[in-house]
């Protein structure tokens, strides 16, 4: 016993001087596995299971447990089930609702929302969730390309509504708003209609056919080529990505803080249906409160918050204060920190498990960083890697393609080299795509990559693995960059910019500025023939068309753009060059926010925006 004693010890030594992480890795792998063996029998088992079916299971189980936090107010399980109830039996009666019909939610971050769309999961009916930021163009597309018939949205959106309402009528669209009353002709008041209806369970039969490759959901992501594409959400994405709590160590005696939109998968789908898969409360937040952060984890007793890279910088950059560790806050998942803020992060706020993630909406592959290393975005293991096969391709940054070799095949990226994350599209790791929109769906699918007739789904992010297995994000491909935790497509905010009347044409791009994190606008403007740039007019344009994270910050004139050959308009070098009125010759603006104006970006204004004395 004594020789085994000392194996024990010597295998011990072993395993924490050459595998640091075995512990991490191993809890990982059984997680994961647990939760894979979890997804498969709710793929068997008839009627199929869904996380509504989960949340009604949690309501039998603790109903009188609360669920949500809100503004003063708590809505135990019971309470938002019947209320659940009642939203489903007021949409049947007036819309007229059945299985298979797709309702578009432009509601703000409010518990209704919630139980909103679990009347429609009832009902068998996808949600498309949309952005409450945009208007006009932008809201008309999104609404069309996921074929919905009905709008529900919020009393503080009538105004947006409004402006649509022309088309929507024309259209045949039923509109409804979220308030007692209304008098603008077509647009129905619902809220009324909510009070007065049964709280009684509706028959599931009424979702009979819905399977786990049913569409759940829409959620839109930002499209590289233009306006938002609408990624179809089936119900085996939701349960996957529902899993991400339980995969990060959340237990069903966490409380969980979501202070980012419902409209985002972040929120939605990690947040939400992630706390119905652990039967949780949550605590739910209208909008992201630097100030009330950590005041509000100490009221709730919040265990697990959820960010995004900007929400630890706006965290990072309040005044410091003695009780900073004094909360219960023991995980935070989320993604798209730096790696500095990380560590500042840490060093004030205590030991909090950071767990960093990488996944798109619509991919095939994601990354969690399950161990206490700081940039990373996740690690590589066999067994992730068996169940979801991706790989790192060379990518040809200036042609914007990946590296080919005389086969016509793509060449795999060295340990330690960038390249792009590609996931095969498999059974088990489908890519659905885009609602009304194959030729972005095909433009995302990408063939011939390690042997002929193979096919992956292009994540057009850049990554990078290092030798110890860590996974590393490095940056977006082409033209979409990201800024306030937002996506931006840089051609939908072009558009936006040719309106104006003495604009001829715009390039827009994402420039580095230095502590902040993702990329803040920028457009090379041409002007039309004899006219001069118009400051105010190209200020009213983006104010009034743009939400605030979309606007170009910076503005550069330049009296013609470089294309390329195929007339794609180059910008490596114009991301390069900067904003940087010492370096360049052009005319540059800034758009200054308090004179509601674009102004000549002088040096000085320059040196503030460097030293941060100018808020971006």
């Amino acid at each position: 016993s004594l020789v085994l004693a000392g194996l024990a010890v010597l295998c011990f030594f072993y395993i924490s001087a050459f595998c640091p992480h075995f512990g991490e890795d191993f809890a990982y792998i059984l997680r994961s596995i647990k939760c894979g063996i979890r997804l498969t029998k709710y793929k068997k088992i008839k009627p199929f299971y869904s996380i509504l079916d989960c949340f009604l299971d949690a309501v039998k189980r603790h109903p009188k447990k609360i669920f949500v936090h809100f503004e003063g107010r708590s809505y135990t399980y019971g309470e938002v089930d019947k209320q659940s109830n009642k939203v489903a039996r007021a949409l049947q009666a007036e819309a007229r609702l059945k299985e298979g019909d797709t309702v578009a939610l432009f509601l703000a971050n409010e518990p209704s929302f919630i139980w909103t769309w679990l009347g429609l999961a009832k009902l068998g009916c996808p949600a498309a969730l949309l952005n409450f930021n945009i208007r006009s163009k932008s809201l008309l597309h999104c609404f069309s390309c996921c074929g919905a018939k009905v709008i529900i949205a919020s009393s503080e959106l009538q105004d947006a509504v409004e402006e649509v309402l022309p088309t929507l009528r024309e259209q045949g669209i039923s509109v409804y708003l979220m308030s007692d009353s209304c008098s603008v002709q077509g647009i129905t008041a619902l809220s009324d209609k909510i009070s007065k209806a049964s709280d009684q369970p509706l028959s599931r039969d009424l979702r009979a056919n819905i399977h786990i490759r049913s569409t759940a959901l829409y959620i839109y992501t930002s499209g590289t080529t233009g306006l938002p594409k609408a990624a179809i959400v089936t119900h085996e994405r939701v349960w996957a990505a529902s899993f991400l709590q339980s995969i990060s160590g959340v237990t069903a005696e966490d409380i969980f803080y979501i202070n980012l939109p419902l409209y985002h998968s972040a929120g939605f789908l990690i947040g939400m249906t992630g706390a119905i898969e652990r039967g949780i409360t949550i605590v739910l937040k209208r909008k992201f409160s630097a100030s009330q952060f950590w005041d509000d984890c100490r009221k709730y007793d919040i265990t697990v918050m959820q960010y995004i890279g900007e929400t630890l910088r706006y965290l990072c950059n309040t005044p410091k204060k003695d009780d900073e560790k004094n909360h219960k806050v023991r995980i935070a998942i989320g993604n798209g920190v730096r790696t500095d803020v990380w560590s500042e992060f840490l060093h004030r706020f205590g030991d909090i498990k950071v767990r960093e993630l990488y996944a798109a909406t619509e991919g095939n592959i994601g990354f969690v960083n399950y161990t206490s290393k700081i940039g990373a975005v996740g690690r590589v293991n066999f067994v992730h890697r068996f169940f979801f096969p991706y790989t790192l391709i060379k990518f040809d940054i200036e042609k914007e393609e990946p590296v080919r070799d005389s086969q016509g095949l793509c060449i795999e990226a060295a340990v330690g080299e960038t390249g792009l994350l590609v996931g095969r599209v498999t059974k088990r790791s489908p890519f659905v795509g885009y609602a009304g929109n194959k030729e972005q769906t095909e433009k995302k699918r990408l063939r011939d990559v390690l042997k002929k007739g193979d096919l992956y789904f292009n994540t057009g992010d850049l990554l990078q693995f290092d030798k110890d297995n860590f996974v590393y994000f490095q940056d977006r491909v082409g033209d979409t960059f990201r800024w306030k935790g937002e996506n931006v497509a840089t051609s939908e905010v072009a558009d936006i910019l040719t309106m104006v009347h003495c604009i001829l044409e715009a390039n827009v791009y994402g420039v580095k500025v230095e502590g902040h994190e993702g990329r803040v606008g920028m457009a090379a403007l041409t002007l039309e023939e004899g006219q001069k740039f118009d400051c105010s007019a190209t200020y009213t344009q983006v104010v009034n068309y743009l939400p605030a994270y979309a606007r170009p910050r910076f503005i550069r004139i330049q009296p013609c753009l470089e294309m390329t050959g195929t007339f794609k308009m180059k910008k490596v070098k114009l991301v390069e060059e900067g904003f940087n009125p010492a370096h360049i010759k052009d005319p540059l603006y800034f758009l200054d926010p308090e004179k509601k104006t674009y102004v000549p970006l002088t040096e000085e204004i320059y040196r503030a925006i460097v030293s941060k004395e100018v808020k971006l």
